[in-house]
């Protein structure tokens, strides 16, 4: 009998059996030490997480308006003290047309110029909070304007699910496209425009309804985009989400209190603050501005004879026409009662006074509803216009200078453009 046998029978384990050796204690202190390194890093990275999120977080609720809080949203993306990513894009949902939108980009035009940026924030030792603050940090090393122009025009249906930014929308989950993904999407909308080799969507929520998307990609350091780096986005993007849907609700909630309720124009008080910001401007960029004061001719005889409540049919058929008849970046308002105004930004005398007998030929040329079998009605209008800085140079003189021309253009003989002298 071996003595493997005799040991069985005894109970004892066999040779094969026999445990490993006890670590010694300096093994066993090694361990721990390896052990404890690892809690550090992790308690570290959770420390860091919460440390971007708290003042990204912070920063978008220090902000009501919508541009602000996008460009807060990308900065945490892209900084270095942030997600740390180079280039970002992100998409808002235009619930009109059923598309995605670009509104802003943050990312360098090439790896030499990241690599300026990255030593610029590096040597000034800037972290979030100081580039939040900062609309732009020095034009000669920072520039997204080449991202933003290659994708600027770039809408994506969302109808369509056979391209990667819609289904990322309907599906509503983050969607992180490896290297050796890449291929498979070499025709997709987006991607012909914004070339990688990695890249990451995710949503951005509120209420479970998806408002944005953001992308964002390591083209220039190749940094491989780790499942940490995408929990840390989610995170962030759960918070941009209802940081967007907020602002939204206040724009809303602004532009109805700087509406007039009747016309939808602008209202006297929205008039008063955006004329002396665009003098203001006018003044500083030495550009000229016109303003246009206009008065309908006969109105109080139209209210009488058809009713006020006609009087206001045309008086939204005549802000329809105004609206019309403006330019995007001119502001169309209602001054009170059958009186409205215009706000011709970056315009001289002569192009204002073209403007202004567009807008009189137009409304002297509409046939307005007829409010009675026996009569059409007929609608005109008086303007005055004043230049800045030609006739005034401040806003309040400005204002006395139109409406001056305005009720001399009713005094001699109405339906006529009078231009301050």
């Amino acid at each position: 009998m071996n003595n493997e046998s005799i040991n069985n029978e005894h109970g004892l384990p066999a040779q094969s059996e026999v445990p490993n050796r006890i670590p010694t204690a300096e093994e066993l202190l090694q361990k721990a030490n390896a052990e404890i390194q690892k809690l550090n890093e992790n308690l570290s990275y959770s420390k860091k997480e919460l440390g971007i999120l708290y003042e990204v977080s912070n920063a978008m609720r220090s902000f009501l308006e919508l541009n602000p809080i996008l460009h807060t949203i990308l900065t945490g993306v892209t900084a270095h003290s942030g997600l740390g990513f180079n280039r970002a894009i992100l998409f808002l949902v235009n619930t009109t047309d059923r598309c995605l939108e670009p509104r802003t980009a943050i990312g360098p035009e090439s790896g030499e110029h990241a690599q300026k940026i990255w030593e610029y924030i590096s040597l000034s030792n800037q972290h979030i909070d100081d580039l939040i603050k900062k609309d732009k940090i020095d034009q000669n090393i920072k520039s997204q304007s080449s991202l933003f122009d290659s994708i600027k025009d770039l809408k994506i249906p969302l109808k369509d699910n056979d391209n990667l930014l819609s289904n990322a929308y309907h599906d509503g989950s983050p969607t992180h496209i490896t290297p050796d993904q890449i291929s498979k999407y070499s025709n997709d909308i987006f991607l012909k425009h914004f070339h990688t080799n990695e890249l990451v969507i995710v949503p951005l929520k509120a209420k479970d309804k998806v408002n944005g998307i953001i992308i964002a990609d390591n083209i220039y350091t190749q940094k491989v985009i780790s499942d940490e780096d995408l929990k840390m986005f989610i995170m962030l993007a759960n918070q941009a989400g209802l940081a967007i849907e907020n602002s939204r609700l206040y724009e809303m909630v602004m532009h109805k209190s700087h509406t007039d309720s009747l016309t939808s124009l602008w209202n006297h008080g929205f008039f008063q603050d955006k004329l002396a910001e665009e003098v203001d401007k006018a003044r500083t960029n030495k550009k000229p501005l016109s303003l246009l004061i206009m008065d309908l001719d006969n109105f109080k005889i139209l209210n009488d004879s058809c009713g006020h409540q006609n009087g206001d049919i045309i008086l939204k058929e005549v802000s329809n026409l105004l609206k019309d008849s403006s330019r995007d970046i001119d502001y169309v308002c209602r001054y009170g009662g059958e009186e409205f105004s215009i706000i011709l930004t970056q315009t001289n005398k002569e192009s204002g006074y073209s403007i202004a007998e567009r807008i009189r030929q137009k409304i002297e040329q509409y046939s307005f509803p007829a409010f009675s079998l026996y009569h059409e009605q007929k609608v005109t209008i008086s303007i005055g216009l004043a230049t800045f800085p030609d006739d005034a140079d401040n806003n309040n003189d400005l204002i006395k200078q139109a409406d001056r021309a305005m009720y001399k253009a009713k005094f001699s003989g109405k339906n006529q453009t009078y231009v301050s002298e």
